[in-house]
């Protein structure tokens, strides 16, 4: 099934609705978003979500595959064993954690540094399996929390910001549902029963309260870490540690605590942290323009970790940054040989080539990103690439995917659609009507509803019987010149009306438009 932007507005707006039970709460529920919906929601949306917040970490696949053990071990004592379960780990230094609908899980390895045990990543990975067990991102969708706005922010791997709010078309409701807030219910069943799958699966539930603990003294300390990250969409505070210690009394202490395991597998990760130290702080040079400081931290990191295709890409970035496109290609070919299915390096290339007036070479690159996580300025371009080429409709077509980003980039795009587009469909664009001033003299009104200056409109005026409802008398086509953006302008018909019942006799009609030259 396809499961697109528009149609879950849809259902999130419906007013259907089917009474059902919680899976893990047991309590009475209204649901209207269906297991196999949920299912497929997440199924279409991990992908580009995990895109959005940095892309996978690919460096250490022993790692990955134990982070993917606990979650195994966990989620076949939870209430919905039979989810399609994935997890992951992303390669994003803030220390954060998510689930979406259907059991689609992330860690970020930001956050596997600051834990201790792999009792403390069950904890984690007990909430957030509680999260997609309880239909929690679900019921978000069913309250209509999400696709309130066109898009939020997202982070793009470390504080690397650039694509944040540049993500179009379906790939928005996969960062909306990674980065979602939970209300204080959901977070408190969430402890309650992650503590529980805890237990069952021979977890000591103690690390629960430690981690908690540990979590509100980190907050209180303002790190700034923990509150990009965990901290924004699962608030700590000594209310859930009392209520830990609440559920630990009634389960009891003991299991395991696996502090030496966890150790062990994480000692290669926390062996390069001053790596991917170097390259978060380089990052913030570069967006403060100082390359040198950039380059300086971004050859340390691969000095410290030479696997890492992010340490590359930085270094193409600041090429491309100094206007060194065939620089800048290089790195990213060495980026995209690393890890090939990560967007970034394949839209700076595209970005490079067409710069470079390289377009045919462009399009392959920017079509790839496109298809691992779609933005706005793969979709511009490739838009001008297609309108180069006299492609309108193609060239139209990835305008509107790109005017769905709220950013320059987006209303450029939209701009350049509506350029194309209002000569071939004057009245998509151009709102029309009759008006008549204090004397009953009647006048066709033409508004601009676009963002570019319209500098021709044609229209005609045709009169209906009152009686009869069919057309009696039609005007000559007129013409209004200059309607700028918002604004409206008018021309006299040389018909007068004495009611407002007369003048809904006439209706306007927009033949045709020009853009102002």
């Amino acid at each position: 099934m396809k499961f697109t932007l528009k149609w879950v507005a849809i259902l999130t707006l419906s007013t259907v609705t089917a009474c059902g039970t919680n899976p893990v709460t047991k309590k009475s529920e209204f649901q209207f978003v269906s297991q196999a919906q949920e299912i497929s929601i997440g199924t279409q949306n991990y992908s580009p979500a995990r895109q959005s917040q940095g892309g996978d970490y690919v460096i250490d696949p022993e790692l990955t595959t134990y982070v993917q053990g606990i979650g195994k071990r966990l989620a076949a004592v939870s209430d919905r064993p039979d989810l399609p379960y994935e997890f992951v780990v992303l390669n994003d230094s803030v220390p954060n954690a998510w689930a979406m609908p259907g059991g689609k899980i992330a860690f970020n390895r930001g956050l596997l540094y600051e834990l201790n045990s792999e009792a403390e990543l069950a904890a984690v990975m007990g909430h957030e399996i509680v999260h997609a067990a309880a239909r929690h991102g679900a019921k978000n969708m069913e309250r209509g929390i999400l696709l309130q706005g066109a898009m939020i922010a997202v982070g793009i791997g470390a504080q690397n910001t650039d694509y944040a709010n540049l993500i179009v078309g379906g790939a928005q409701l996969g960062a909306q549902l990674a980065t979602s807030k939970y209300g204080r219910d959901a977070e408190s069943e969430s402890d309650f029963y992650g503590m529980q799958y805890m237990k069952k699966a021979g977890y000591d539930p103690s690390a629960a309260v430690s981690l908690q603990k540990t979590f509100v003294r980190l907050s209180e300390g303002k790190q700034s870490d923990f509150i990009t990250g965990l901290f924004a969409s699962h608030p700590p505070s000594q209310a859930r540690v009392d209520a830990n210690i609440e559920t630990l009394a009634k389960l009891g202490a003991g299991g395991d605590m696996g502090k030496e395991m966890y150790a062990q597998k994480v000692s290669k990760l926390k062996a390069t942290q001053p790596a991917y130290k170097a390259y978060d702080d380089a990052v913030v040079a570069l967006k403060k323009g100082d390359t040198a400081t950039a380059t300086k931290l971004a050859n340390q990191g691969i000095a410290g970790e030479p696997r890492e295709a992010r340490f590359q890409e930085l270094l193409g970035d600041i090429a491309l940054t100094q206007k060194k496109s065939s620089e800048a290609l290089t790195y990213y070919g060495k980026a995209i040989k690393m890890q090939p299915d990560y967007f970034k390096p394949h839209i700076q290339s595209g970005i490079a080539l067409f710069n470079m007036g390289k377009k045919a070479e462009a399009e392959a690159f920017l079509t790839r990103a496109n298809q691992l996580l779609p933005t706005a300025p793969g979709h511009a371009l490739l838009g001008q690439i297609a309108e180069g080429r006299g492609q309108t409709d193609a060239a139209l077509k990835h305008y509107q995917v790109a005017a769905g980003s709220n950013s320059d980039i987006g209303k450029e795009a939209s701009a350049r659609a509506v350029k194309l587009d209002l000569p071939r469909n004057p009245s998509k664009y151009i709102q029309s009507g009759p008006m008549a001033d204090s004397n009953g003299t009647v006048f066709a009104v033409v508004q601009n509803a676009t963002s570019v200056p319209i500098g021709r409109v044609q229209v005609r005026v045709i009169k209906y019987d009152a009686k009869t409802g069919r057309p009696i008398a039609q005007s000559r086509p007129m013409i209004i010149n200059g309607v700028a953006p918002g604004k409206r302008n008018q021309i006299a018909v040389g018909e007068t009306v004495k009611t407002q019942q007369e003048l809904q006799l006439f209706k306007v009609v927009v033949d045709a438009a020009e853009l102002s030259q």
